[in-house]
Parts: structure tokens; C-alpha cells; sequence
């Protein structure tokens, strides 16, 4: 989701961070969703009706009208499902093949490939405007919803609530809640038709409330920015709009996969150079050809035995989409293949095994008792978790890859 834009941006737990906050997936995205026949259940009634009246004051304060809390009251009701799932994200537990495998399949390329050729001329006129390629905004499209096929089915004013009240990021949601009564004020949509995922997310690429109003565009001109209809047409724009706005450039890859040379110096895992630089550093495209122009850093996101990819300024803007790297990984490497590219060469260590949530908080635990910044202990791997890991390699003279295992984890307890 683009942070703002939909849960997905929300720092999932999987690290999802609402990309813009773009949104969160849905039921059959690779991310837990909340499951097609959740009903809403009233608990804690009489608390959460408390919540409800005491919001109702803060919402006109800011603007909401008294029209359009009475027109939203019925519909702000309490979903325990979505209090367990924010518990419960799948980017930064599981293993990064693990989650690409899940998101990059075979049908899902051969659907996604499909849905390129039937959008053919509306994608032509996206990139013209926006500039984002045709294959990006469907593999978007394809893991926000398995294109438009699962926009959610959770009433996003009561989901709001419920994680306004009682979720990790409580103030966030409520921002994001009185952002989704403006939508409704403002007459795109009734708040009874308001559906979306367990985490607010909504439309075929799942937008946050905020990142509806900062980003979503009426691309069909009818008057409306409709991103809950069949029509996909401004969902896709306004997804390419959010990444143009984030700062995309024309041209550019994402990411490319590269070779290593045998005896490559590993300290340089993380830094960013031009492409000459990393030639003459013997790094080469795992496809062949030339390496793209422009500055890029390398990551390893396997570690040293994995797949190694020049990361370029695109792959961060993909980060505001989710912050998750598994996501980003797993997006670029859809788009390439909708275009027609073929699998990573690089074998990724299947014969690790995941740690557990109890080891992942020790290894921040750890890390943190040595003086890192984690960016909190608790079990969810982000990109400060893994730039800790890397200090702490330095520091130990081991090779800086941020890859994070049990046998680092032994390391850390040495």
C-alpha cells in the first residue's frame, strides 16, 4: 500500500509500512489478510462506544461536519480481526525466497502478463503522464489485489476504528480514519461503500486513507477518483501518480541483478557508486550486457551465498510504496518478469532456517546491549535491524552483509 496511500504502507509488521502508506494486502495477497467471511463482533461494547463519542469530538474539531459523523456512526463498529492481524504480518518473518515465492508465481506472472496486453493503450497514456512503465503499475496492481480480484471485503470506517482504539499505531489510524471521513464528506464515496482490507487499505492497489487524498487522481475524467470500481483505470494511474510523486525516474531499472567476482571485497555491501565504478569493481549483470547508468548500492539480501542485485534509485521509491525489502524484491522482480525477463540466476540459501519471533528479538536485544540502533526490539527485521547487523560485522571484521541467521545469531551470543 502506498504509505498513505494504503496499509501496505503501514509498516506492517512485516514491515509493511503504509507506504505512502499504499495499502495493505488482501485476503489472497501474499501478506495475512483478514479472511472473506469476518463478520464485525461488538466486544468491549460499552468501551469502544466510550472511544466512538469521544472521537466524535475530535473529528469535528477538525473539520468534520456533524452530517457526515451521523452518516458514518452506523458504519464505526469494532472488528477484533483486525487487532489480531496487525499482531500478525507475514514481509518480516519469513524468509525472503519464502515470501517471493508466495508473490512472484507462475500464475500470477502469466495473469499479470494478460492484464498488460487487455490495458494495453490505458498503461500507454499512465507512462506518458506519469512515466512509470506498464509492467510496474500491473505488478502493483497484481500484489496489492491479484489484480482487482481481492480488494477486501472489511468496512474500512469500522476497521479504522477498532485500530485507532486499540491497535499498535493507534494514532496513526485515527489520522487515517478522520482522513476516510473526509472521502466521505467530500462526496467520492458513502461511507456504507467504504470496504477495503483488515488494516484500512482500499481500491485495486489499496490506498490509505491519507494517500487517497495526497495522491489518488481522476484519470477518466467522470469527476470522481473511483479506485472501488471495476474499472481499474484510476487505481493503476493514481499508483503510478504516488510513484512519480515519490520521486521515479524515467528509464530507470529498479534494480539489477548482478555477479559478484571471485574474491569480491564484501565491505562494500550497502554502498552506492556509479556503474564504472562497479565494473571496474569486476560486478557484472547476471543477464549480460551492461550495467545500468546511474548511482546504485549493492545489497545482499540472501547474504553473501545469495542473490546480489545493484539497487537504484527506483528500488527506494518502491520502499515508499512498503517499506518491507521482501516486498520491493518481490515487486521489481514481478515487473521484470511481466516484461518478459526470466528468473533470478542467483540460488538463494534455501537450507537456512527462519528464526523464531523469540530469536529474532534477541538478535535486536543483542545488538542494542552493544550499543545499535534497531529502531525498536521487536522481532520485526527492517532495514535498521539490518543496518545494525552490518556495524556490527564491521566492527567484528566479518563480511558486512546484513544477513541475518542462526549462525549470527550464535555469533551474537559468543
Amino acid at each position: 500500500m502506498a504509505k498513505g496511500v494504503g496499509m501496505r504502507f503501514l509498516a506492517l509488521a512485516l514491515v509493511l509500512v503504509l507506504p505512502g502508506c499504499v495499502g495493505a494486502n488482501v485476503a489472497s495477497s501474499p501478506r495475512p489478510e483478514a479472511r472473506a467471511d469476518i463478520a464485525p463482533v461488538q466486544v468491549g461494547r460499552d468501551s469502544f462506544a466510550t472511544w466512538v463519542d469521544g472521537f466524535g469530538l475530535r473529528a469535528q474539531a477538525q473539520g468534520i461536519s456533524a452530517a457526515t459523523l451521523a452518516q458514518a456512526r452506523p458504519h464505526l463498529r469494532y472488528v477484533p480481526d483486525s487487532i489480531r492481524l496487525d499482531q500478525r504480518q507475514s514481509e518480516f518473518g519469513a524468509r525472503v525466497w519464502e515470501y517471493m515465492d508466495s508473490a512472484v508465481t507462475p500464475a500470477r506472472i502469466s495473469q499479470g502478463q494478460a492484464m498488460l496486453r487487455q490495458h494495453a493503450a490505458l498503461l500507454a497514456r499512465i507512462e506518458a503522464r506519469f512515466g512509470v512503465p506498464p509492467e510496474v503499475v500491473v505488478a502493483v496492481w497484481g500484489l496489492e489485489t491479484s489484480y482487482g480480484a481481492d480488494r477486501g471485503r472489511v468496512p474500512t470506517l469500522a476497521t479504522l476504528a477498532t485500530l485507532a482504539k486499540d491497535g499498535r499505531r493507534g494514532a496513526f489510524f485515527e489520522g487515517q480514519l478522520i482522513d476516510a471521513l473526509r472521502i466521505v464528506q467530500a462526496g467520492d464515496i458513502r461511507a456504507a461503500d467504504m470496504i477495503g482490507s483488515w488494516a484500512g487499505a482500499f481500491g485495486h492497489t489499496q490506498f490509505m486513507p491519507s494517500s487517497y487524498l495526497a495522491y489518488a487522481v481522476d484519470f477518466t475524467g467522470n469527476g470522481r477518483r473511483d479506485l472501488w470500481g471495476n474499472d481499474p483505470a484510476d487505481a493503476l494511474a493514481s499508483a503510478a501518480n504516488y510513484l512519480a510523486r515519490r520521486g521515479w525516474v524515467r528509464g530507470q531499472p529498479w534494480a539489477v541483478e548482478v555477479v559478484l567476482p571471485e574474491g569480491f571485497d564484501l565491505r562494500l555491501t550497502g554502498a552506492q557508486q556509479n556503474s564504472e565504478a562497479w565494473a571496474r569493481a569486476g560486478l557484472r549483470a547476471a543477464a549480460g550486457g551492461g550495467l545500468a547508468s546511474g548511482p546504485s548500492r549493492l545489497i545482499l539480501p540472501g547474504g553473501a551465498r545469495g542473490p546480489a542485485f545493484l539497487a537504484y534509485n527506483n528500488y527506494d521509491v518502491m520502499k515508499e510504496y512498503n517499506i518491507s525489502d521482501a516486498y520491493v524484491l518481490a515487486l521489481g522482480h514481478l515487473s521484470d518478469r511481466l516484461r518478459g525477463a526470466g528468473a533470478l540466476r542467483g540460488q538463494w540459501p534455501r537450507s537456512d532456517r527462519a528464526l523464531d519471533l523469540a530469536e529474532r528479538i534477541e538478535v535486536q536485544r543483542r545488538l542494542v546491549a552493544l550499543g545499535y540502533d534497531t529502531a525498536g526490539i521487536d522481532g520485526r527485521h527492517g532495514p535498521a535491524t539490518v543496518a545494525a547487523v552490518q556495524e556490527w560485522q564491521r566492527a567484528q571484521g566479518l563480511a558486512p552483509d546484513g544477513y541475518i541467521n542462526a549462525d549470527l545469531l550464535a555469533r551474537l551470543r559468543r
